[in-house]
């Protein structure tokens, strides 16, 4: 890390936190952090007066650093607010941030094949967790752009190293040998093309345990046709069961003038890399789809492609306002429009636009596909694998009807039988154990407790890069064992890997506030709300806000979060808890007895003391704060 000014004086403060605090204002060029997340970023291991204490101390020196600097009009560089700081984004260049604009040289994001602040790793373990997901956005941006210089190539030389260097940056993009191999054939090099496909099989097979995708076999499959000693063809491999529903996401057309020409294929790599990240979705190159689709149509080239949906859309300018329209299409008879959305963003940062996008759409697609394939497998006579268990298990789980939810438990098991190595269903069965103990409905309260850790454990180990086993995982460890740190940990792990994730941020801000951490719990819930404010699972991810608005005091917003929740699921026995306790704190008698009695039908032995033994509460005070407004509400 270094900070010059323009005139070469080195500004770069000495203390390893004082840069960090630096680096993450400047990471956030212009816009405002709020003071807590700084101070847990930095110092996440200390309590709230010395995390502040700390922020000021390296505040200070960080000022001083930059003593002098100011803005064209006069006003220092470095703002501090009340509750933000901003580092004022006009006359600051950060060289991570600028490699990527639409302006900047294409050699520059050559700069991205590094690492992203090497020097300030091992700071702390939240800012380690920050610096992991700025290191993979700046990767998966600087891919994206990358794979736009290569569509748009208009000679060979310059497709070639636009190829290149997209593999400099990230070489698990197939679309990047695939043009590689494509040229070195078209150069006569049949030896440097077959050397280009192997070395993609094995980086595939190595990271990923899986083969080169159909349209990198085709290519294999041409080279073997050409003239010359016949290759080798490798090994037949047991192609995996299908786990997930295939999507292709077409480059946005673009709607009369002034909309920049990369933004459409732009935006529909930002959001097919992001959509990657569940593992469940299988995303098809969105550059090798616009190919295909010029020459046969849109619809065409993914029917061709066998795809189950296309999102497509379109970019339109008006004034200073972009806006995006996106459909998304089931493929599959009948065929249909199954969602659509608009969206409305400033024109003067396309980078933060497609960001903004991206994050939204997944977060709310996401949901949508798992409730259409969960529908179809249901109206699906018989059971066909893993796959078809674990789609009719998910639904089953959130209708919480005791028989339904009893028969999820035993098409998970079965999933888990057929296929021993599919993290997924593993992960599933332990949220299943999750509810089961929550609900109050397990026989063997311990035993189902050690076969939720050793399954969501055993997920995590079979694909560590799966975002949604490890905040399960993480959520297991918290709620049932009560060991709250390491949950924090998976958390940030998991939202780390796939920050459009809702349930992370839900588990996260639950883990938080368990912590006592409460404000910073309300902060992560707002992310959930802002990125799937329709999710369906609402009536669970919603009642998680119900735990730091009781522990702060603000017991009648506690008692209106519970009232929404159970309103949308009154068979869902956790909201009851917060809710009751807060009722019992605002004195409202004669609704309290009324949802106590409700309570008792779905739980009939929940005490106060089984609600302490239960809480993964971490403070004294706090358990004190949830048993008396528990108490005041008539439980004994």
């Amino acid at each position: 890390m270094e900070a010059w000014t323009l005139s070469s004086r080195a500004v770069l403060p000495r203390s390893r936190k004082a840069r960090a605090l630096l680096a993450v204002l400047g990471m956030a060029l212009g816009q405002p952090v709020p003071r807590s997340r700084l101070a847990e970023l930095l110092w996440s291991r200390r309590g709230e007066d010395q995390q502040r204490g700390s922020l000021r101390q390296a505040l200070h020196e960080l000022q001083a650093a930059l003593s002098g600097l100011a803005t064209a009009e006069g006003a220092p560089l470095l703002q501090p607010g009340r509750d933000t700081l901003v580092l004022r984004g006009e006359q600051v260049w950060v060289d991570a941030l600028a490699v990527l604009r639409a302006e900047a040289e294409p050699a520059a994001l050559d700069l991205l094949s590094g690492t992203l602040l090497p020097d300030l790793d091992g700071l702390d373990p939240a800012f380690d967790a920050w610096l992991a997901q700025q290191r993979t956005g700046l990767q998966e941006s600087a891919a994206a752009r990358a794979a736009v210089l290569l569509a748009t190539a208009l000679t060979p030389e310059a497709e070639l190293e636009a190829a290149e260097r997209l593999l400099r940056i990230d070489s698990t993009r197939e679309v990047g040998w695939q043009a590689l191999i494509r040229l070195r054939l078209a150069q006569g090099d049949r030896g440097a093309a077959l050397a280009a496909y192997e070395s993609c099989r094995a980086l595939l097979i190595s990271r990923f345990g899986a083969p080169p995708s159909p349209q990198t076999e085709a290519l294999a499959h041409a080279l073997r046709a050409e003239a010359g000693p016949p290759l080798a063809a490798p090994p037949a491999r047991r192609q995996p069961a299908q786990r997930g529903a295939r999507l292709g996401v077409a480059p946005l057309t673009l709607l009369g003038e002034g909309v920049a020409a990369h933004l459409g294929i732009g935006l529909a790599e930002e959001i097919g890399a992001a959509l990657s990240r569940f593992r469940w979705v299988f995303v098809a190159d969105s550059v090798s789809l616009a190919g295909q689709a010029a020459r046969e149509g849109t619809e065409a080239a993914a029917r061709g492609l066998r795809l189950d949906y296309l999102l497509s859309g379109t970019v339109q300018r008006g004034g200073e306002t972009l806006r995006v329209t996106l459909r998304l299409s089931d493929l599959r008879d009948p065929p249909g429009l199954v969602w659509s959305q608009r969206f409305d963003r400033p024109a003067g940062d396309l980078l933060a636009l497609q960001d903004e996008v991206a994050a939204a759409v997944v977060a709310r697609i996401d949901p949508e596909i798992l409730l259409i394939e969960a529908n179809r497998a249901a109206a699906r006579p018989t059971r066909s694998g893993a796959y078809d268990l674990l789609l009719r298990a998910i639904p089953a789980i959130h209708r919480l009807d005791r028989q339904d939810f009893l028969a999820a438990g035993q098409w998970l098991a079965e999933a888990t039988a057929i296929e021993p190595d599919y993290a997924q269903a593993h992960a599933w069965h332990a949220y299943w154990h999750l509810f089961l103990v929550g609900q109050g409905w397990a026989a063997d309260e311990a035993a189902s407790m050690q076969a939720a850790e050793r399954l969501a454990r055993h997920a995590s180990a079979l694909d560590p890069m799966d975002a949604q086993a490890l905040t399960i995982h993480g959520h297991v460890r918290a709620f049932l064992h009560h060991q709250v740190q390491e949950a924090a940990e998976l958390h940030a792990r998991a939202l780390t890997l796939n920050p459009n994730l809702a349930m992370a941020w839900v588990f996260s801000g639950m883990a938080e506030s368990y912590l006592g951490r409460h404000a910073a719990a309300l902060v992560q819930l707002d992310r959930y709300a802002a990125l799937s404010p329709c999710h369906p699972h609402a009536f669970f991810f919603d009642a998680a806000r119900g735990i730091p608005l009781l522990l702060l005091g603000r017991h009648a917003e506690a008692a209106a979060v519970g009232r929404a929740c159970v309103a949308l699921r009154p068979e869902f026995s956790y909201p009851y808890k917060t809710y009751l306790s807060a009722l019992g704190h605002l004195g409202e008698r004669e609704e309290a007895a009324s949802l106590h009695a409700r309570l008792m039908a779905i739980e009939p032995d929940f005490t106060v003391a089984k609600a302490l033994r239960r809480t993964p509460v971490r403070g004294e005070a706090d358990r004190a704060h949830y048993a008396e407004g528990l108490a005041l509400a008539g439980l004994s």
